[in-house]
């Protein structure tokens, strides 16, 4: 398959992607799924729609190895965050290019890489090889919220046979960093953060809302909670894969108050996540109160994202909260989701080397830079149910690091049209890399 014709089927199958809307809630990630099933099957592949609900299914394909190497499987998942339109300059699902780039929900997280996977396995089938081990391409459902138990958590458990493997590619790095000092690194996930939610209840006394002095306004107390978490610093914490990178980078240490000022001065984005890599990080993201405007409420729900470094558990998150609100705040603290992730694969394996590879050949000079991801993707259920070696990494050369990574969950997601072509590309280089593999 030429270069010219996998640019622009990735191209013409991230948009076909993108216009159907998979905002998760509700997700509705089938049709999204029987899209994928019926390209693939153009290249000769039987993919099987699976899952407990039929509105949400998820699609694993595979092309059957000898047995004589690693499995590898490409991972993607079909749902989107919602897209509110009011920060947005083109319509969120209508897949335009612009300017040399694909703009919309998902062009970023992740249906640009869920393409270019897809049209790298299909190239794959296509060319009639037979590798070593199993390639599998595996869309799931649900990662945005894993609150519904149809997708990975689901698979995992259900269905083992379909996504055990030894390898496993998926999203959290690939980004090119041009660093001030004339270096050139670009990001592999070989972790992630744990991540969970929580909601902390608030109280005050209720009341008539005319007559506010008396009553316990738990509205105020839910606000100023609000601004102590948001300027609580949560004490470093550094796993080994954050010590390596750091080490790599010349960093000075973490605790030292002018960390954030170096990694920006080193990078924009190393100044967003260095700092968030090394601490948990506890983000409020919503007041919700349940009375109606005349009524002082009684208590109210402050919504919380956490992520926590691997290693730390709801014990370390109640004493973070304890010691940002200390005992002036009455309040309840309660885990929306379960605390998961925390996982973390070791380089010098067969994969870490294909990716390498890919980014010697095509960027000379340039190293790569393990780090934890401080999102989070569904690595780590197989890394846990099977201790698969899974990495994030897609690479992304074209597309401004900053923007890139902003623009993650935000309004205006965008990708250049080269990125689409060259993750499509690494995708095929790493296949045949690891499929002519001897097991690790």
């Amino acid at each position: 398959m030429s270069e010219s014709a996998l640019r622009d089927e990735v191209i013409a199958l991230a948009r076909d992607l993108i216009r159907i809307d998979t905002s998760n809630p509700p997700g509705r990630e089938t049709e999204a799924a029987e899209l994928l099933a019926g390209y693939l099957r153009g290249a000769g592949l039987e993919p099987e729609l699976v899952g407990p609900d039929p509105e949400r299914l998820n699609l694993v394909a595979r092309i059957p190895g000898t047995g004589e190497g690693p499995s590898i499987m490409l991972m993607g998942h079909t749902d989107v965050v919602p897209a509110p339109t009011a920060d947005w300059t083109v319509p969120p699902f209508e897949a335009r290019l612009r300017d040399g780039e694909l703009v919309g929900r998902g062009a970023v997280d992740m249906k640009n890489e869920l393409a270019a996977r897809a049209v790298a396995v299909a190239a794959f089938a296509r060319s009639g090889e037979r590798p070593a081990g199993d390639i599998v391409l595996l869309a799931e459902s649900d990662e945005e919220r894993n609150t519904a138990d149809v997708g990975m958590s689901w698979l995992v458990r259900e269905r083992p046979e379909l996504v055990r493997c030894d390898y496993a590619l998926n999203e959290g790095g690939g980004e090119l960093l041009e660093l001030a000092d004339g270096r050139r690194l670009v990001t592999v996930a070989v972790g992630e953060k744990r991540v969970t939610s929580l909601r902390l209840r608030v109280f005050g006394r209720a009341g008539h809302a005319s007559l506010p002095g008396q009553a316990d306004n738990p509205v105020a107390d839910a606000a100023a909670a609000a601004g102590r978490l948001l300027d609580a610093v949560a004490p470093v914490e550094v796993v080994p894969a954050v010590s390596r990178a750091l080490e790599a980078l010349g960093a000075p240490s973490p605790e030292e108050p002018g960390f954030r000022t170096w990694a920006a001065g080193l990078h924009p984005l190393l100044g967003d996540l260095l700092p968030a890599i090394v601490r948990m990080t506890l983000t409020p993201t919503g007041l919700h109160t349940y009375e109606p405007a005349n009524v002082i409420p009684p208590f109210v729900d402050l919504i919380c994202d956490c992520r926590a470094v691997p290693g730390q558990g709801i014990e370390e998150i109640e004493a973070h909260v304890e010691a940002a609100l200390g005992d002036a705040i009455s309040y309840e603290l309660e885990l929306l989701e379960p605390l998961e992730g925390g996982t973390e694969s070791p380089t010098g394996t067969a994969l870490y080397e294909a990716i390498e590879g890919y980014v010697g050949e095509r960027l000379p000079g340039a190293e790569l830079l393990p780090v934890i991801s401080t999102g989070f993707n569904d690595s780590h259920w197989v890394r846990r149910a099977f201790d698969t070696t899974a990495y994030g990494f897609a690479p992304v050369f074209a597309t401004d690091p900053v923007r890139y990574a902003r623009a993650m969950h935000g309004a205006d997601e965008a990708i250049a049209l080269d990125d689409l072509a060259e993750i499509a590309e690494f995708s095929l280089y790493a296949l045949r890399a690891v499929s002519r593999r001897a097991p690790a």
